[in-house]
């Protein structure tokens, strides 16, 4: 394994967010590289479309923040197995299964920078092979031969379902509230940092308390990770985020920064982000970035993000001192550092 440098530094903002990802990812990366060895592995099918549409939307790369934070967890805990390797394989298949069926519902043509796979190769691909992955990473479960890993995942991925319908039935809906949107985004978002962080825990035997300890760091993570995706969307360009900037106010998505826009504005500015929200008026995105940046609706969210980030490092205060716990509190961290 390599190892973390100055990661405790983190706490005071010396690391640069790309940086501090870097060193969290050196410590676990002969780790990863067996992930990704095992992930290409279980890519393979006979049926070719699957294969190229499968390594296209995993080749993308993206942080793995998911799977890093299993193996993170699994190593904090002191586990010496090598089932760690096949459930942050699994984890990062359910994940992108989640991506490819997000993009259909979305009708979204940009991820991680690039072409989306049912802008290359049409719905009905997508929604198919993101089956195809969601019903191989069960495959892999079964393998690894833990009920408890099975009851978790199964948990989990029907709570990402309702997670998904959850933002679908409340999509342009103006008067979606605070409490609606974390619901959502816990289901949505939340839940597989949750799962990522416990399966840790179960390789590792830990007790019910300190399974908890770990479900409630990658909860809090997840959280905090969503929300400050959810302010870049008002607050960077395409080539920071690796999709089209406004994307969330064209899908009538209502985040944080819009929610708390919309109590803090005049009636008529209110109108301009009903109507925008209700049609999916992406045209409308620099008079609405204006209207949130002047209610400072980016500082609340980064703001409450910062809040669940703290609450994840808090947590992992039950946990043993290693450079595997430092380096979830730098996840953590990160969550809450990348640009707005």
């Amino acid at each position: 394994m390599g190892s973390v440098t100055s990661l405790k530094q983190t706490s005071e903002g010396i690391q640069k967010p790309g940086d501090l990802l870097t060193s969290i990812n050196t410590l676990v990366g002969e780790d990863m590289a067996a992930v990704d060895r095992h992930i290409q592995s279980e890519l393979r099918s006979d049926v070719a479309l699957i294969e190229q549409i499968g390594h296209y939307i995993v080749g993308a790369g993206g942080k793995r923040l998911r799977p890093v934070t299993l193996l993170l967890s699994a190593h904090a805990l002191r586990y010496k197995g090598t089932a760690h390797i096949d459930l942050a394989a699994v984890i990062e298949f359910i994940h992108t299964a989640t991506l490819l069926h997000d993009d259909v519902v979305d009708e979204s043509g940009l991820r991680r920078g690039r072409e989306t796979a049912n802008d290359l190769w049409g719905n009905a691909a997508s929604v198919l092979v993101g089956d195809f992955l969601y019903s191989r990473a069960f495959q892999m479960m079964v393998a690894v031969g833990n009920p408890g890993v099975m009851d978790i995942m199964a948990q989990t991925t029907n709570s990402i379902a309702q997670g998904e319908v959850m933002q679908l039935i409340n999509s342009h809906d103006p008067q979606t509230t605070q409490a609606v949107y974390l619901e959502t985004i816990t289901r949505k978002t939340a839940q597989l940092f949750e799962s990522a962080a416990r399966l840790g825990a179960v390789l590792a035997d830990a007790s019910p308390a300190g399974e908890r300890v770990l479900a409630d760091f990658g909860l809090n993570l997840g959280i905090a990770f969503q929300m400050v995706d959810d302010a870049l969307d008002y607050s960077a360009e395409s080539d920071q985020m690796g999709k089209n900037a406004g994307d969330d106010l064209a899908e009538g998505k209502i985040t944080l920064p819009l929610i708390h826009a919309m109590d803090r504005v005049t009636a008529g500015e209110q109108a301009v982000i009903r109507e925008a929200i209700e049609t999916g008026d992406r045209d409308a995105l620099t008079e609405i970035r204006q209207i949130i940046e002047s209610t400072g609706a980016l500082a609340y969210t980064c703001a409450r993000a910062q809040e669940h980030a703290g609450l994840a490092r808090q947590s992992l205060e039950a946990l043993p001192t290693s450079q595997y716990r430092d380096a979830l509190s730098a996840l953590a961290d990160f969550s809450v550092s990348r640009t707005f």
